[in-house]
């Protein structure tokens, strides 16, 4: 041990003579130490990610060798540029600690932002809609625009500025900007709720209480387009669709849809006849769909008629106007044929004699 002692001190004495030996050796030190640091952590990393399904995390994993393997280099160097017999200036000291720190705050910022776009692609791929892949660009450029702007701010308290002046007038100019784009604004980040909530999507046949009906064309960040019955596109503000109620006709399981036709005929006809006859005109029907069976529903006793409704399903939603006319009119014509009455209502008007 003592021989040890005596080694280390002559080897001491030997480096503190040649500062810039002295320098070399703690800088290659410093890359050796930060390797191993490095591969140990990075291999007890990859063991407790090997046991998940997932190969996001390894990827993130990998992503993490750089900036952990550089900050400790950084470190290192930092250690040695403070070794005394170099006798650097204060400047040149202050210089070089705020280069390192700028390139690991630029290395971890670098980093962040692979993490960020690995995550989000996942997480994409796995969501089978073409509307969120839209968002990957935005959440692009976003994510490049925070993460610069962090970067900045963590650069500049590296180097002993203080953001505070910075940031109160990039405050002021947000809010100068917010209240002159307030619309734009207002559509854009309604453009974004409805991509991630996705009510509708590209195709999608949808009602708004707004009147407007017909096809989805395309949802835009700012706006969405739709192609009415008349071979007519509307442009419509997102931040009016966030507002407005929306029918989706194409959602759900299927894109089949059930249509209700009501119908009354007068008191005294024959209830099982009527059924039949709306049964088979359902049937007869080659726009409503056959792959659900119509139905008849007695609904009620209205004040002057026997009220039914015809239960019955149409392929696309767009054929509903369509059907309802071809169904009323063979109904009609049916009911004509067999003397059933479609009553209209009727008052009776006692004049009282003065």
């Amino acid at each position: 041990m003592e021989q040890l002692k005596s080694i280390y001190q002559h080897l001491f004495d030997y480096l503190n003579q040649y500062p810039i030996v002295h320098f070399i050796v703690l800088i290659a030190c410093s890359v050796i130490i930060a390797k191993i640091i490095d591969i140990i952590f990075i291999s007890f990393l990859s063991r407790l990610v090997r046991q998940t399904k997932s190969t996001i995390d390894d990827t993130i994993i990998d992503t993490l060798h750089k900036p952990i393997y550089y900050t400790l280099l950084f470190l290192g160097i930092r250690f040695s540029i403070s070794v005394e017999n170099l006798n650097l200036s204060d400047e040149i000291v202050f210089i070089a600690t705020g280069a390192l720190k700028s390139f690991a705050i630029l290395i971890w910022a670098k980093a962040l932002f692979n993490t960020f776009l690995l995550v989000f692609k996942w997480y994409s791929s796995k969501n089978d809609n073409s509307i969120k892949q839209k968002l990957l660009p935005l959440f692009d450029n976003m994510g490049k625009i925070i993460i610069f702007l962090g970067t900045v701010y963590f650069i500049m308290i590296s180097w002993g500025v203080n953001p505070v002046g910075w940031l109160a007038s990039a405050g002021v100019l947000g809010v100068v900007l917010g209240l002159a784009a307030k619309d734009t604004l207002a559509n854009l980040f309604s453009g974004i709720f409805i991509m991630m909530d996705s009510p509708y999507k590209e195709g999608d046949y949808i009602n708004l209480d707004t009147g407007e009906r017909g096809y989805v064309l395309n949802v835009g960040i700012r706006s969405t387009r739709i192609m009415t019955r008349d071979d007519i596109e509307i442009t419509i503000p997102n931040s009016v669709i966030a507002n407005a109620k929306i029918i989706n006709e194409s959602g759900g399981p299927h894109e089949n849809e059930r249509v209700r036709l009501s119908v009354g005929v007068a008191y005294g006809s024959d209830v099982e006849l009527v059924k039949n006859i709306l049964v088979n005109a359902a049937q007869s029907s080659d726009l409503v769909s056959k792959k659900f069976e119509p139905r008849v529903r007695f609904r009620e006793f209205g004040e002057s008629s026997l009220n039914f409704q015809l239960l019955f399903w149409i392929d696309k939603p767009e054929s509903r106007g369509r059907t309802l006319d071809a169904l009323n009119t063979t109904i009609y014509e049916k009911f004509n044929e067999s003397n059933i009455e479609i009553p209209f209502p009727q008052r009776t008007v006692h004049l009282k004699k003065q």
